[in-house]
């Protein structure tokens, strides 16, 4: 398993070619763009809302945040890998969004703002050894009603997990090792919140965990 200084190291290879080596995964018909947009959608945003993301990289749900927020919202995007920031940057400025921070920390330590509407990890949460302590975080700093989503790579539970050499082989190059496929992060989105959904995708190699902040929550 890669420790913090070795995933940062290998995003900070990757960033200038981070959207290209991402689309590669359309070559096994893994809709990337498709599931992201569906987690976008499951925060269930509206004008106005904050939102986090955890493990923002590139900053590549950037502009399907804006559209669910508008202008008058405000997107936080949280990364441990500077070069990765420094990508997002130069898109915030290519689009000239005034309503993005970028914040440059270890997800685990990052001082969530309070009252905000949702919370998103895609494909990067569940490379943080502390992720239950990150999702805890995050659900004590949610308004009621406010969302927690988990967009990431898995194991199958299926007869498919005899393809996991091949699944490691693809995702190694993101920091994918075999000892991920122990860390399950939609646990702990059931273990703190409540109202709580989870559906496998592309075949269980994939997931979405949402799961809604209510009175008891946390």
């Amino acid at each position: 398993m890669l420790n913090k200084e070795q995933i940062t190291t290998l995003y900070r290879k990757r960033a200038k070619r981070y959207n290209f080596t991402a689309n590669l995964y359309y070559l096994i018909g893994f809709r990337e763009s498709a599931y992201r947009k569906k987690a976008v959608e499951a925060l269930d945003l509206h004008k106005g809302s904050t939102i986090v993301e955890i493990g923002c990289g590139a900053g590549i749900n950037f502009p399907l945040f804006q559209e669910a927020v508008g202008m008058e919202g405000k997107i936080i995007g949280v990364d441990l890998t500077d070069a990765m920031l420094e990508m997002a940057r130069l898109r915030i400025e290519k689009k000239n969004w005034d309503n993005v921070e970028l914040v440059h920390s270890d997800a685990s330590l990052f001082q969530y703002p309070p009252d905000i509407n949702g919370i998103i990890s895609t494909f990067a949460i569940t490379l943080i050894p502390e992720f239950d302590t990150v999702i805890r975080n995050g659900c004590r700093s949610l308004r009621e009603g406010g969302r927690w989503v988990i967009l990431d790579l898995k194991k199958p539970s299926n007869w498919l997990a005899k393809l996991e050499p091949l699944y490691l082989f693809i995702t190694r190059p993101f920091g994918v090792t075999k000892d991920i496929s122990f860390r399950h992060p939609w646990e702990s989105i059931e273990k703190y919140m409540e109202d709580t959904s989870f559906h496998e995708l592309f075949w269980g190699f994939s997931y979405l965990s949402v799961g809604i902040k209510g009175s008891k929550s946390c």
